[in-house]
């Protein structure tokens, strides 16, 4: 299984579902070697044992989680490393691929699985060095991250060359299914529907010390897909009516410099905070402060932190335009783009308290049932079959 970022060195939800399928599926009696990469000197770095199941392989490079070309760049520069790896995100894309030549010769496995476009490359050689099948999982495509505009027409191409030659393509929702048929033209018969799930965390021994009044929470990655501007616009009309409350974005991204300066301008910086990037147990303790947690993206693929809200018993208003939306009956449903509409919807639930007890509980209920169980299984049924496939071929 090739991976970019896995916890607790994750930046969004790609990772958290990394961890959550391998949990599931080596409860299941799969052996999982997990391919990542890591920013260091040497070629091949320590092979640690997890579990009897499970084992971590990291590769040496620069890859890191939702790098853009720009970023890459500006980091490859700063970097007393920059000679051993790729000049440019492409070209480190590539080198990669071509560095787990070796192990993918000395390992024995039967299926191969690549998140997201950049270990696709790493999966295709993989699947040319030992002709075993491919199953590469679509967690978001180049038109969610660009909201459809400008896309990259490189890491397009890597996209769909990668969904064209794997045996399975997994989605992680309806709602990402009909992007790669429509934008990729990817036959739909060869796309299995994968829905995350949500990890049960234990948070009896999680202190809060300080729960402002009336708290709405936005928590994610400040960039355009997540719809952070939208949240702000909300909040600024949601306090002309309750001043009192206090909203809360926890997240980092290349929106964050422009969304501060909005808030500041609005004299708002007192109602709306921003905490960086939270990990851990910090993550459950913004939830546990929280009155309710908005997701407004503007394309979410799927949208894990909905579930993670639920499961800490915070009602919940996600954006119609998400995945996750799919799957959760008991929660608030928006369009991204209707500021009013959302923000009367916030001000509904902090007003009413007999509405925010009825989501509450009947959310944590539902989220019960949404487990990494049900998704393991899913993908394990789908290595199977591919198993099988193959088995008649050779």
């Amino acid at each position: 299984m090739f991976g970019w970022e896995f916890p607790p060195f994750n930046q969004g939800g790609l990772g958290t579902a990394c961890e959550g399928l391998v949990k599931g599926l080596t409860d299941k009696g799969v052996e999982v070697i997990l391919v990542l990469p890591v920013l260091l000197e040497s070629t091949i770095t320590n092979c640690k044992i997890v579990s009897p199941n499970y084992r971590i392989i990291r590769i040496s490079s620069s890859l890191r989680a939702y790098h853009t070309p720009e970023s890459y760049y500006k980091e490859y520069n700063n970097s007393r490393f920059n000679k051993l790896y790729g000049e440019n995100l492409i070209s480190e894309v590539l080198r990669y691929a071509e560095s787990l030549t070796e192990i993918v010769l000395e390992e024995e496995f039967d299926i191969i699985h690549a998140h997201d476009w950049l270990t696709y490359k790493a999966g295709l050689n993989a699947k040319r060095l030992s002709g075993k099948p491919l199953v590469v999982h679509m967690h978001a495509t180049e038109f969610d991250r660009t909201g459809g505009y400008s896309i990259n027409q490189t890491v397009y191409e890597i996209e769909k060359e990668g969904m064209m030659q794997a045996d399975n393509v997994i989605a992680v929702s309806n709602f990402t299914k009909n992007k790669i048929v429509d934008n990729y033209n990817i036959d739909p018969n060869k796309i299995n529907v994968i829905h995350n799930g949500v990890k049960f965390t234990d948070t009896t021994e999680i202190k809060i010390f300080h729960k402002p009044r009336s708290t709405v929470l936005f928590l994610g990655r400040l960039t355009m897909q997540k719809g952070p501007d939208h949240f702000i616009h909300a909040a600024k009309k949601v306090l002309e009516y309750c001043p009192d409350a206090t909203f809360i974005i926890a997240g980092n991204g290349d929106m964050e410099g422009r969304l501060v300066e909005q808030v500041a301008a609005w004299n708002l910086a007192d109602k709306i905070l921003f905490t960086g990037w939270l990990r851990g147990k910090d993550i459950d303790r913004a939830y546990l402060m929280a009155d309710l947690y908005v997701m407004p993206s503007v394309s979410e693929p799927f949208g894990i932190t909905p579930l993670e809200a639920m499961r800490n018993n915070v009602p919940v208003i996600i954006s119609k335009q998400s995945g996750v939306s799919e799957i959760i009956k008991h929660c608030i449903k928006v369009d991204f783009w209707d500021i009013n509409d959302t923000a009367s919807k916030i001000i509904s639930i902090l007003e009413h308290q007999e509405l925010k007890k009825e989501l509450s509980f009947n959310g944590k209920s539902e989220v019960l049932n949404l487990g990494w169980d049900i998704p393991a299984e899913k993908c394990f049924e789908v290595y199977k079959s591919l198993v099988k496939i193959a088995a008649v071929k050779w």
